[in-house]
């Protein structure tokens, strides 16, 4: 059967449902997307549009109708055509509304080779590739820093790169910029101008109305079909009249005209709010305060001072990765400043007592809890309830209200931002716009003095964005504070009584019918100041004589080391290991700060099972006793062995991952597992799951940390209860956790397949494993290390 027809995206009555036709999603799509044509997807939350766009990607299929891809013909009456499927992949991009779950390694540089490898691109082309993608991005700087550290801008233009590296005929973004600044948006929306202009197809799936000047034409679903179609409103003026052919298309990162020409008219500011008569303390006051987090070269915040008054709304401002997250963090005692004063509803969060910082106790943080809410920038990291009604009246009951009060405060809530129809759904089935109004009415319920809200628009239509507005007003009008963290000016200018920038020279008051300036040469600095100041560090450790080895042996040599600490029985052994690992440890060239930072919970666990020993050896000369209990000196010694042991494994293990990056480890393991191929095992497979998983604990140990703090946030005795309470809450966070795990490998699946990954494909490395003079010296090293180690066990 020839499954090759011409056309670019073609749909006919297609249909997509998650419950097995309880409810369809998209119900009776057809769709027909030219050659070059650029289209914007529009639409309520909810309404279908990033499952449409999944199969336009060819990531999903439908449950019925027909589609072809790219002249494939992929689905029809007999199914999906898995062979089709691939095919046509090969000729697509997909870039999500999450590109953190899109990033596969922990390096710029091999993040964008991935796809390339994937499809057998020379070594050669697939440099040239990965050069003109960063340019394009205008990532060149960072192509050897963790994408994983990046602010969010960053990421998604990381994950942009990703697929022009592919040199994909057919780009599908689900909102791309939803939350980005206004210079970050420019900047992907340029990239997409300079695509569109050379010939790529795109869909570009948009809550944004300027985005959607950029299109050929703009398509609206509602309840699962295409409502509406419309030409783009200001394609002429925006791109010449006719198509510009590859060799005529503008250089990597050049375009003729800037998304920053949008034609949108500047609105006359609102009215002014009532001035509000100054109290004699603020709400909130933040002086002098400087956060930094473990190993950053410069802080995040550095001598910001700031005051909020009951009852006034302050929009805070500033580009990606300027701080403003953090800030709202220290504001809701959800993270520690360094040095500074803050006080929140009287309350001494945070304060200097001489050289010395003092944070609020368990009893401060419960009356805090009671009067501060915090939306966070993520919803679906906030919402941890089987049912939506349940996660709002976590917070009531928190508070000691009774299953009646809770269940008013609950339906209250919901009806302010018009959910109430959601509130026996699961959270996690919810979209992304819908998550974010749950995890609002959450915190509305506990009624705070101040809310705190980090991006609460961000993701949602502009029916849901104008029920946050009101909602916003309506709490200004009751005297509740609000700190409003927003990349929209317009936002900022009619909700708020004053606009905060963040991030520039200084932090500066200005008013919110003033013109924000815009410095683009600080913006751009101290946006990237982050992953600069990661990818300066990377580069001295990646310099190293132990990053220079080749995986292929550093990786059984440093096992065999490891194991061998088990066998360490006396002083003389213990001394010959530790300096093994010490000289290690030096050729890493990693700080020993950060490598105690990065192993000291497990340093803490092993300290604890190694004194244990103290109470089970009972030889040796008796030093202590307790009861029927002796501490002798050959207990003390049996226990700093085990504890040395341990340290010398974990310390290993550490340098390990701080030296070899998870595309290394899983070219590493295929290579080393190679001849297990002959018994049937997937062993590149098995290769890149057990990578990926390296990469992805950071993640998920940041997804308990969020949990951690939306329940915190709500008055959880996660925080301040009893050890007990606190126990049972902490079993509360597994089925979120679970739930989040499951999210984060749905995403890194369709990402691999996006990524043209598939079982026992050949792929071309961008890098190649050889073994070199330097690690022959290692090996004989380590086999020297564990030879002395051994001998010396067998001496009396």
């Amino acid at each position: 059967m020839n499954n090759v027809i011409g056309g670019t995206v073609h749909l006919d009555d297609v249909r997509f449902s998650y419950d097995n036709g309880a409810t369809w999603v998209l119900d009776g799509v057809d769709l027909d997307i030219r050659s070059g044509e650029c289209v914007c997807l529009i639409g309520p939350n909810g309404a279908g549009k990033s499952t449409l766009a999944r199969l336009v990607a060819g990531l999903a299929a439908p449950d019925s109708g027909s589609v072809r891809l790219l002249g494939c013909a992929v689905f029809g009456d007999d199914g999906p055509h898995a062979e089709s499927y691939r095919t046509a992949r090969r000729g697509i991009g997909a870039v999500f509304q999450n590109p953190e779950d899109q990033i596969v390694t922990t390096v710029l540089e091999d993040d964008v080779a991935f796809g390339p490898e994937n499809l057998a691109v020379e070594r050669d082309e697939i440099g040239r590739r990965i050069d003109s993608a960063l340019q394009c991005v205008d990532l060149t700087d960072l192509r050897m820093a963790d994408p994983t550290r990046f602010s969010g801008g960053q990421q998604q233009r990381a994950a942009i790169a990703g697929m022009l590296a592919m040199h994909p005929r057919l780009l599908v973004l689900d909102e791309p910029t939803a939350m980005l600044d206004a210079a970050s948006r420019a900047e992907v929306m340029a990239v997409l101008d300079t695509l569109h202009a050379s010939g790529t197809t795109i869909v570009h799936v948009t809550h944004r109305t300027e985005e959607t000047l950029h299109a050929d034409r703009v398509l609206q679903l509602e309840d699962g079909r295409i409502a509406d179609v419309s030409p783009g409103k200001s394609a002429a003026a925006i791109r010449p009249s006719h198509r510009m052919t590859e060799q005529q298309s503008p250089a990597p990162g050049a375009t003729e005209h800037s998304p920053s020409m949008s034609k949108a008219k500047e609105q006359t500011p609102p009215a002014p709010k009532m001035a509000l008569q100054e109290p004699t303390t603020p709400l909130v006051s933040l002086d002098h305060v400087t956060f930094a987090y473990p190993d950053a070269v410069s802080p995040v915040l550095a001598d910001v001072s700031l005051h909020i008054n009951a009852g006034e709304t302050v929009a805070l401002m500033g580009a990606n990765g300027s701080g403003k997250s953090t800030l709202a963090k220290l504001v809701c005692a959800l993270g520690k400043p360094s040095s500074g004063d803050i006080t929140v509803a009287g309350i001494a969060v945070a304060r200097r007592d001489g050289r010395h910082m003092r944070y609020a106790n368990r009893r401060q943080l419960k009356a805090l809890r009671g009067a501060v809410g915090y939306v966070m920038q993520h919803p679906e990291r906030q919402l941890f309830a089987q049912t939506v009604a349940e996660d709002v009246a976590y917070g009531p009951r928190n508070q000691g209200l009774g299953d009646k009060q809770a269940t008013e405060r609950v339906g209250q809530a919901l009806r302010l931002l018009h959910i109430e129809h959601l509130a026996e759904r699961s959270p996690f089935a919810l979209s992304v716009g819908q998550q974010r109004l749950a995890a609002i009415a959450g915190v509305i319920a506990c009624r705070p003095r101040l809310l705190v809200m980090d991006e609460p628009t961000a993701g949602l239509d502009a029916r849901a964005r104008a029920y946050v507005r009101e909602l916003i007003d309506s709490l200004h009008d009751s005297g509740v504070a609000v700190l409003l963290i927003t990349h929209d000016s317009d936002e900022a200018r009619q909700l708020a009584d004053r606009v905060i920038e963040l991030g520039g020279e200084s932090e500066q008051d200005k008013s919110s019918h003033r013109r924000l300036k815009q410095d683009n040469t600080s913006r751009h600095s101290e946006q990237d100041q982050p992953s600069r100041c990661h990818s300066e560090r990377a580069k001295r450790v990646e310099e190293s004589p132990i990053a220079r080895l080749d995986p292929r042996v550093k990786l059984p040599a440093l096992l065999a080391l490891m194991l061998c600490a088990f066998a360490i029985g006396n002083a003389t052994q213990l001394a010959v290991g530790a300096l093994a690992v010490l000289a290690i440890v030096i050729a890493s060239r990693i700080k020993p700060g950060r490598l105690l930072r990065s192993i000291h919970g497990f340093l803490v666990l092993f300290v604890l099972m190694g004194l244990l020993n103290v109470f089970f050896v009972r030889t040796g000369t008796a030093l202590f006793t307790f009861g029927s209990f002796s501490v002798t000196d050959e207990g003390l010694a049996t226990a700093g062995l085990y504890i040395c042991r341990f340290a010398m494994v974990i310390i290993l293990g550490a340098v390990f991952l701080e030296t070899t990056t998870p595309t290394a480890i899983t070219d590493a393991l295929a290579s080393l597992l190679s001849p297990l191929r002959r018994l049937g095992l997937h062993t590149q497979e098995t290769a890149l799951v057990l990578s990926l998983a390296l990469r992805f604990i950071p993640t998920l140990v940041g997804e308990v940390r969020s949990i951690f703090d939306a329940q915190s946030a709500r008055g959880g005795s996660i925080e301040t209860g009893s050890a007990f309470q606190r126990i049972r809450a902490m079993g509360a966070i597994i089925v979120p956790v679970f739930a989040g795990a499951l999210r984060h490998a749905d995403n890194l699946s369709l990402a691999l397949d996006a990524r043209c990954y598939e079982q026992g494909l050949t792929r071309t490395h961008w890098h190649l494993l050889r073994l070199g003079f330097n690690d022959c010296l290692f090996a004989l090293f380590t086999l020297a290390a564990i030879a002395a180690i051994l001998l010396l066990g067998l001496l009396p």
